[in-house]
């Protein structure tokens, strides 16, 4: 291991301050929700995370500056479904392209779109919205989740990672 590098996070070292979030290994996520004209919508994201227990929350954080942002802001139900590691080329096909999940989900109870395979599905109810510099924290109450076995779809460094689970 190399000696650690220290800084003072600013606008023109921003680069670094993302490596060093990168340094923090995390699942990947698909998060999809229902727009106000009925389309799916879907969105990558790595910013997941159980939130309590009693009541049952869940948070993830979405870029305000999104194209997808405003159907994120808006919907009162949506789906986390975490990934497992042999959805990485679906996880780089949503990242490019919002309504590449429309021909693949099925529908839940609330009209989100859902995907079949998956390690697990939180399907939520929107509890609180918060603004948070660029992005937001958007806390959604389990209503119904659902888990499959297999190894996880993992991000590191800006790339997915193999992470073998024994």
């Amino acid at each position: 291991m190399s000696d650690p590098a220290s800084f003072v996070p600013d606008p023109q070292n921003g680069r670094q301050l993302r490596d060093a979030f990168g340094r923090f290994a995390t699942g990947v996520t698909i998060v999809t929700a229902t727009g106000s004209a009925g389309e799916c919508v879907a969105i990558t994201a790595n910013s997941f995370s159980s939130v309590s227990m009693e009541p049952p929350l869940v948070l993830w954080s979405p870029a305000r500056a999104s194209t997808r942002y405003p159907v994120f802001a808006a919907a009162q139900h949506y789906a986390i479904h975490v990934l497992a590691a042999d959805q990485a080329d679906l996880a780089w096909t949503v990242a490019r392209n919002r309504d590449a999940l429309c021909d693949l989900a099925g529908r839940n109870g609330q009209g989100v779109p859902i995907l079949d395979r998956c390690l697990a599905r939180f399907d939520c109810q929107r509890f609180a919205l918060h603004e948070a510099g660029d992005h937001a924290i958007v806390v959604g109450r389990v209503l119904q989740a659902t888990l499959t076995e297999g190894a996880p779809l993992a991000f590191f460094g800006g790339r997915i990672a193999d992470i073998s689970v024994k």
